[in-house]
């Protein structure tokens, strides 16, 4: 193998996996270190530079940070059931504890005459307009509805995100002197373009949910609903009650918005029907959790077969019964068991089987090309379609994911965006800014806490059962108190805190491979990447993660590390007896638009050098 090349962003990037699998790229260790101290308004402008919506994601993000996370997988001694660090609770807690953060808020620059129409007001537009109002570009942001956040606003049930925290964070955004357009529902984008704007975003999300089509839809239509336009209605109020028995069909997140709120509107026999296997379902595992810790069942491999009504009354539903097999490719394919069609009664149906991109209000010769599926054709990695003024992100862009997606597609558009207006190429993107700074404080001291914490994770409170079940405004989640965010803090091993390997200080005495407790450093003759990971002091079999590979030392070997399990300890660096291993803590921070100039980008690196 070559020597592995440090010098590549990317490199110590992916060894911090929580960032690594964040779309966003936010500094996680970073600021869970800085709620670890206390300091919560730190901690909550660190995540608004990357994620937008610390308070929000806190509460509704998808996580793909967790499942990544090293303490999952390096804690098998100390659990049964691994458990990562809570990082969203944790984000939660920032967002929660922080003083008023209104000062700390970026000035945006002089105008530059520029203007950029954003259509919708959700992650994916915010994000846009949050990244480019503070370089002087005048950004107007229109949405159809009364208030900003999209479907965060009109979809995420309030027992899990109250108004009031989307309310604030989006008022953060319209503070820089974003010009809200509200109940102002785009019909044509030639009618938009022709008022002159310089570049357009299209963040209108994906608004349509798929319906079902089989018998009795049709008879039976007046108890079955679209899922997202079912919760949109509750959220404005307009639907306040639901029948006593609800079947919700569908395996998604939205399947569990809508099962549990149907619980809170009246419903006492909620059920979950989806025609895949459980740990198949597309919803987050919490959130199939928090259904089932409110009394929902999940029936799985049940295909819908058709609505039974009575003279227009819906009574029920019937359900053919599956099994999984899958072919020598893996593919899967749900074949008919024998078994009789299973039925159940209900009153009303919620139909969350997902969603589709809308865009009627495009005329289909403005220059806009769009796929089969009727995605826009879009310019790989920049989101520039077509008519080159014109840019798309979040479900609007490649179809519905998630929020943190749609922040993390934000940025970049508005990368674009900024490159387009000053005349630059789109696809030329900037690097990241990075930062290595020695943790060394003395022979055993370093200026983090290397020494993590055995404590299983926490577990989140919850409000009373009968209290949330009774109101669909109270929040279910109370969030980790000061005291209990410290504990899960001291959870996170600081796997931004790079192991740093300087091959001419090495005198090869072996005494950081005696000392390491995971086994992951090993000094061997080289060879390609397969043999060398099973001649490991403990064979590395995560080829997900990288080797790191020194250049041949004195004695014709090499040092191996196996990134993928290290504890960022330091105990490698304080056995050392030449300083050829030390601390140094990575900091990555994702370029935005206009670089170094945007008030955004200067004041994270403030706040996390």
């Amino acid at each position: 193998m070559q020597p592995t090349n440090t010098a590549n962003p990317a490199y110590f990037h992916k060894v911090v996996d929580c960032q690594w699998a964040c779309p966003a790229h936010t500094p996680v260790p970073e600021y869970i270190r800085l709620i670890a101290q206390g300091r919560y308004g730190d901690a909550y402008m660190v995540n608004w530079v990357s994620n937008v919506f610390p308070g929000i994601l806190g509460r509704t993000c998808d996580r793909p940070c967790e499942p990544a996370c090293r303490r999952g997988r390096v804690e098998e001694a100390n659990a049964e059931k691994p458990e990562p660090v809570a990082i969203c609770r944790l984000k939660r807690v920032a967002a929660d504890l922080k003083e008023d953060v209104v000062a700390r808020m970026p000035r945006p620059l002089p105008s530059n005459g520029r203007r950029i129409a954003c259509v919708g007001a959700g992650p994916a537009s915010l994000t846009v307009a949050r990244d480019l109002a503070p370089l002087g570009y005048q950004v107007t942001v229109f949405e159809g509805e009364q208030k900003a956040g999209g479907f965060m606003h009109q979809q995420i049930p309030r027992f899990r995100l109250p108004e009031s925290v989307i309310d604030e964070e989006t008022g953060y955004i319209f503070a820089l002197g974003v010009e809200f357009k509200s109940g102002r529902r785009i019909e044509s984008m030639k009618a938009l373009l022709a008022e002159g704007y310089d570049a357009v975003f299209v963040g209108c999300g994906a608004p349509r949910g798929r319906d079902l089509d089989i018998p009795g839809r049709k008879e039976a239509a007046e108890h079955i609903h679209i899922g997202i336009d079912w919760l949109a209605s509750v959220s404005f109020g307009h639907v306040t009650k639901v029948g006593k028995r609800v079947i919700v069909l569908g395996g998604g997140n939205t399947a569990m918005d809508c099962c549990r709120s149907a619980r809170r509107l009246g419903g006492e026999d909620v059920k979950v029907i989806v025609r895949s296997g459980f740990d198949e379902m597309k919803a987050s595992p919490w959130e199939k959790e928090d259904a089932q810790h409110e009394g929902i069942p999940i029936i799985n491999m049940h295909v819908p077969k058709a609505f039974v009504h009575e003279g227009g009354k819906l009574t029920g539903m019937t359900f053919e019964i599956v099994r999984a097999e899958h072919d020598d490719k893996g593919r899967r394919k749900l074949v008919p068991t024998g078994e009789p069609d299973a039925f159940f009664a209900c009153d009303e149906v919620l139909i969350a089987v997902g969603q589709e991109n809308a865009f009627p209000w495009i005329e289909r010769d403005v220059g806009i090309d769009f796929d089969q599926w009727g995605l826009p054709l879009l310019r790989e990695g920049t989101f520039q379609s077509t008519l080159p003024k014109v840019f798309f992100g979040g479900d609007a862009a490649y179809g519905p994911k998630n929020i943190i997606t749609a922040v993390a597609q934000g940025h970049e558009a508005a990368v674009s965006i900024d490159l387009l207006l000053d005349g630059q190429d789109v696809a030329a993107r900037p690097a990241p800014r990075t930062n290595l700074m020695s943790e060394k404080m003395g022979i055993h001291e370093w200026a983090y806490d290397n020494d993590p914490s055995n404590d299983l994770r926490y577990k989140v409170p919850w409000a009373n059962a009968e209290k949330a079940l009774a109101s669909i405004k109270v929040e279910v989640e109370l969030g980790f108190d000061a005291r209990t965010a410290f504990k899960e803090a001291g959870r996170c091993l600081n796997c931004d805190v790079q192991t740093v390997f300087t091959p001419k200080l090495c005198i090869e005495c072996d005494a950081c491979v005696d000392i390491c407790p995971m086994d992951c450093i090993t000094f061997t003759a080289n060879g390609d990447e397969a043999d060398l990971r099973q001649r490991l002091n403990a064979p590395a079999n995560d080829t997900e993660q990288d080797l790191f590979v020194s250049p041949e030392l004195k004695t014709g070997r090499v040092l191996v590390k196996d990134e993928d399990v290290c504890l960022h300890c330091g105990l490698c660096a304080e056995r050392c007896p030449t300083g050829a291993w030390d601390m140094q803590k990575f900091l990555l921070l994702t370029a935005k638009a206009g670089g170094a100039m945007n008030p955004v980008a200067a004041s994270a690196e403030r706040t996390a050098t």
